[in-house]
């Protein structure tokens, strides 16, 4: 019984794992088909002429690689800025009882709930007068603002995990409070802080309202702005589309897999105290 469990088991997870890649097949395989095999019936699973050309004929007519590496800066400096508020006011809101400070919690917690739309108007008057508009800096600015409070939320509540008798021990050997957070409680919150990073990598990768609105030059676009530019008005070629689509997703979804034990871990920290 129990290894006709374990079988079923093991079926079942090869099925969603099947079931999860296989978009990713596809779009492989799609990025292969030949021009005049794109609208054959019914759909290949395997093409047999593949080729490459699509990959050389994005990268050779569209800013690929000045796409990704606006993304790649926009995600550094967003994750860099969102993990250093995040980290001071998480700590804070863990360590410092004051009037309010639980309150203020589920508010920065329900302000995440808010609809991005909501935000665009009142962020793009912002960024005018700062004369940050069709700058990467601006689209930092918008997805810090989003990503901030629920980042913020995550490493609270691993911070509460951390034992408030060790930041007792350290003051008591002489260290300030900001020496405690660094030297203490920071290496102890690595996966906690692993996966807020990542959280906001993710975000910040694929975020297109924001960068859509605020960058209107092509040489300041992100990849996934850039990737809207694919489809035409009145014909879309699905191979470049399909190819240009796995070329941005690939990065992100290799950051995840390194990753992705200290994302469950920060997202699952607070519900075992």
């Amino acid at each position: 019984m129990r290894r006709r469990s374990a079988i079923l088991g093991q079926l079942a997870a090869w099925v969603t794992v099947g079931v999860l890649f296989f978009p990713l097949y596809w779009m492989f395989n799609t990025s292969l088909a030949p021009q005049d095999q794109l609208y054959v019936y019914p759909p290949r699973l395997l093409h047999p002429n593949p080729t490459f050309a699509a990959y050389r004929k994005v990268f050779a007519e569209r800013p690929m690689t000045r796409w990704l590496t606006n993304s790649a800066l926009v995600v550094v400096a967003t994750t860099t800025a969102a993990l250093t508020v995040s980290v001071l006011a998480g700590y804070s809101l863990s360590r410092f009882r004051v009037r309010g400070s639980g309150a203020l919690g589920y508010v920065l917690l329900a302000s995440r709930m808010l609809p991005t739309t909501l935000l665009v108007i009142p962020l793009f008057v912002f960024m005018s007068r700062l004369h940050l508009v069709n700058t990467l800096a601006a689209a930092v600015i918008a997805n810090v603002t989003f990503i901030m409070p629920f980042a913020t939320w995550m490493l609270k509540a691993y911070f509460d995990t951390i034992p408030r008798e060790l930041d007792e021990a350290a003051a008591i050997d002489g260290a300030s409070r900001l020496g405690v957070l660094v030297r203490v409680v920071m290496p102890l919150a690595a996966p906690g802080l692993a996966g807020t990073a990542l959280y906001s990598a993710i975000l910040a990768w694929d975020e297109y309202l924001f960068a859509r609105t605020f960058l209107n030059t092509t040489s300041v676009w992100t990849i996934s702005v850039g990737l809207g530019s694919f489809k035409g008005e009145y014909v879309t070629f699905w191979n470049e589309v399909m190819a240009a689509c796995l070329v941005g997703t690939l990065p992100i979804i290799g950051i995840f897999l390194v990753l992705e034990r200290q994302l469950v871990s920060g997202l699952t920290a607070g519900g075992i105290k």
